[in-house]
């Protein structure tokens, strides 16, 4: 008898004008919940620690890795310049780089990411985006079905359209149960966790000289496991 093996932690990434939509995801087994988010709260109380980023505050990649938010209210002295600003581009990328090794590291994490590069501009790119989601939930469901076991997804949001790939599914023998339950990333861990996945597939998708230093992220940090798949 099959049982709940999977639960994936979806978010996306891309940008309409450039064409690219990406979905990343996080993964752990029911028994393994814990001692992932174990290690993940213990990067974050080292966070506190170290560069007093409070376990409350949301680690959104695509505001911390390029340096458009403040993160902490006490950096350490040794991002600041002679002038008193301070390199917050060098600071969050050195905080993703910690968080990447976390997931890399933790046997009960798993990661992967899908992609699509698209000429659909507004509505059609909405649409476009949905149809990659729900190629992704029918993988996971034929990936599941396979190995009689069951998964269930949660993104990030409130976009209600995502519950059509869901509702898709042949009833009779699906394997992706329920609805994606929504979770709001400022109060989610995991989902934090795959928007760091889902970006930083992104950037090595999406490669210019503005985010070079994270062309190889991927490869480096999430490629011994994680796959980044044409979809």
């Amino acid at each position: 008898m099959g049982e709940m093996t999977r639960m994936i932690y979806v978010d996306d990434s891309g940008v309409e004008d450039r064409g690219w939509i990406v979905y990343g995801w996080v993964e752990v087994s029911p028994e393994g919940w814990r001692r992932g988010l174990r290690a993940w709260l213990d990067l974050r109380k080292r966070l506190f620690t170290d560069y007093v980023i409070h376990v409350s505050t949301e680690l959104h990649a695509t505001k911390f890795l390029q340096g458009r938010g403040e993160i902490t209210a006490a950096p350490p002295v040794r991002f600041a310049n002679p002038d008193g600003t301070i390199r917050w581009k060098d600071l969050g990328r050195e905080v993703g780089e910690l968080c990447l090794e976390v997931i890399r590291d933790c046997p009960e994490i798993r990661v992967g990411a899908v992609h699509r590069h698209t000429a659909a501009r507004g509505t059609a790119y909405n649409d476009e985006k949905h149809d990659v989601y729900a190629a992704l939930v029918s993988r996971f469901d034929h990936e599941l079905r396979a190995s009689d076991a069951y998964g269930f997804i949660t993104m990030d949001g409130q976009d209600l359209r995502y519950r059509d790939a869901h509702r898709s599914l042949k009833l009779d023998d699906r394997h992706v149960i329920e609805d994606p339950a929504y979770h709001d990333s400022r109060m989610s861990q995991w989902t934090q966790m795959a928007d760091l996945v889902a970006y930083v597939a992104y950037m090595n998708l999406n490669q210019h000289a503005g985010n070079q230093f994270a062309w190889n992220w991927f490869n480096h940090y999430l490629g011994i496991s994680g796959t980044l798949d044409q979809i």
